[in-house]
């Protein structure tokens, strides 16, 4: 193994050091290693508590208890906090939510605990749906949030008063027209994960299939649109 480091250092010198050390290091469960970081986080009203953690309530919290897994979801990325953030304004109670990539599931259940009357979950990523349909059913959620696995969101019967995709720029661009197709008139897109030099992109696409345009948040780099039908 030190021969073919050392190889490596000779024919790309701007990668490798040349000084190679070893360090043995004590077995450990890597996946659950992370747990210790991972800690509460508010968002306006709504506190992400991981599983695991201990938290005192306060009167008007939104507590989302998850245990994100493998899935993409904690709270703590820019794209998943812009989106929480235009949920609390938007959601007063009642709503049918459409939550598109859902990850760990932690925008439906917050869409639920601010008073959506109906949340239906989609991602194409069966270890996100499996994750996420476990923290809906611990959060005694299932009633109220449907999780399946689905591509697109043609797969959702019905209309949305909110439909929220926190997914990549490119793919609300590919899947523009059925996620407009699935807003309600009145009713509003969240599109999120939008790198900001990307924005005038997915505004312009997203206007083209009949949407308008009412709002942008930005966070750092991150950008979360919100379009009205």
């Amino acid at each position: 193994m030190r021969a073919r480091l050392e190889r490596c250092v000779e024919t790309e010198p701007s990668i490798l050091s040349p000084e190679i050390s070893i360090r043995w290091v004590e077995d450990e469960d890597w996946a659950n290693a992370w747990k210790q970081f991972f800690k509460p986080v508010r968002i306006g009203k709504v506190v992400i508590k991981p599983s695991w953690e201990s938290y005192s309530r306060e009167p008007d919290d939104v507590v989302v208890e998850l245990d994100p897994g493998m899935a993409f979801g904690t709270g703590t990325h820019p794209t998943t906090q812009l989106c929480l953030s235009v949920l609390q304004d938007i959601i007063s109670g009642d709503e049918v939510v459409f939550d598109i990539g859902c990850g760990s599931g932690i925008l439906s259940m917050a869409a639920a605990g601010l008073g959506a009357a109906q949340v239906q979950a989609i991602d194409n990523d069966p270890v996100a749906v499996k994750v996420a349909r476990e923290n809906v059913s611990n959060s005694g959620l299932a009633g109220t949030i449907s999780v399946f696995e689905a591509n697109s969101p043609a797969a959702i019967g019905g209309l949305a008063d909110v439909v929220v995709a926190n997914i990549i720029s490119s793919v609300i661009i590919d899947m523009s027209a059925p996620l407009a197709a699935k807003v309600r008139p009145g009713g509003r897109l969240i599109a999120s994960g939008i790198i900001a030099e990307r924005e005038d992109d997915v505004t312009a696409e997203l206007q083209s299939v009949g949407l308008h345009h009412v709002e942008t948040r930005a966070d750092g780099d991150w950008v979360a649109i919100v379009f009205r039908r």
